[in-house]
């Protein structure tokens, strides 16, 4: 029995390419975000429509209510955006939940949320009237899981071609339909190309730290840009 026991504690469980330990069941942080989503749609389209104002995100309010760079990507504005980004989080986001763990999915779902957020910040001049414009969705995360995508095929050298597709005519609506804001889209793309980068080729030997490193490093600049733009726009 002890021979047994010393040998189940050599064997090394399985684990992606990207340092994920191999498991079976469901995608459980895709489930938990798509639940919390359709949860908060409902009581945005029942008990509580104010809440997309008080939690969308509006770059005149981000200094003075932060916690709208968050909250609005789990606010959406009808049926068929939810429905579209619902979709492609338990399309894609199964998938790099697989590949990443949950815990690097968790952080690479919300950063690229926030990265959306900083990314509408960034580029929307203050004199637009985009500045004070509430948006609200999804759509900078599920850009970001696009852009971590892309560099995960790419280390599996499997085909990622679709993917770019993807992102093109996705992107081009965004600047063909009035309403959408691309800025978010742009901002989480760039933001989970960052991430997936971080996770996708950090080196195997120092994979788990060099990740952690590597995801607080990309969240902190994300936070230093937002600081900057704020302090530059006088809005602190």
């Amino acid at each position: 029995m002890d021979c047994v026991r010393e040998g189940a504690r050599d064997v090394r469980q399985a684990r992606t390419a990207f340092g994920a330990t191999l498991r079976g069941g469901r995608p459980v942080v895709t489930l938990t975000m798509i639940g919390i989503c359709v949860a908060v749609y409902l009581l945005q389209a029942t008990v509580a429509p104010g809440i997309t104002y008080q939690y969308g995100f509006a770059p005149v309010a981000a200094a003075a209510e932060p916690w709208r760079f968050l909250t609005a990507a789990f606010l959406h504005g009808g049926v068929i955006h939810i429905a579209f980004n619902m979709y492609a989080l338990w399309l894609f986001g199964s998938y790099l939940e697989q590949q990443f763990g949950r815990a690097r999915f968790a952080a690479l779902y919300l950063i690229t949320a926030f990265g959306g957020s900083v990314g509408s910040l960034l580029v929307i001049s203050p004199t637009s009237q985009s500045w004070t414009t509430i948006s609200v969705g999804a759509s900078g995360a599920v850009f970001g899981l696009f852009g971590a995508l892309v560099l995960v095929q790419r280390r599996l050298n499997q085909q990622f071609g679709q993917i770019v597709v993807l992102i093109v005519i996705n992107g081009a609506i965004g600047f063909l339909v009035p309403g959408i804001a691309w800025q978010a889209h742009l901002g989480g793309l760039v933001t989970g190309l960052a991430l997936g980068a971080v996770y996708a080729y950090a080196p195997q030997r120092i994979r788990t730290p060099a990740q952690v490193v590597g995801t607080a490093a990309v969240a902190l600049v994300l936070l230093v840009a937002a600081v900057a733009r704020m302090a530059a726009t006088g809005l602190l």
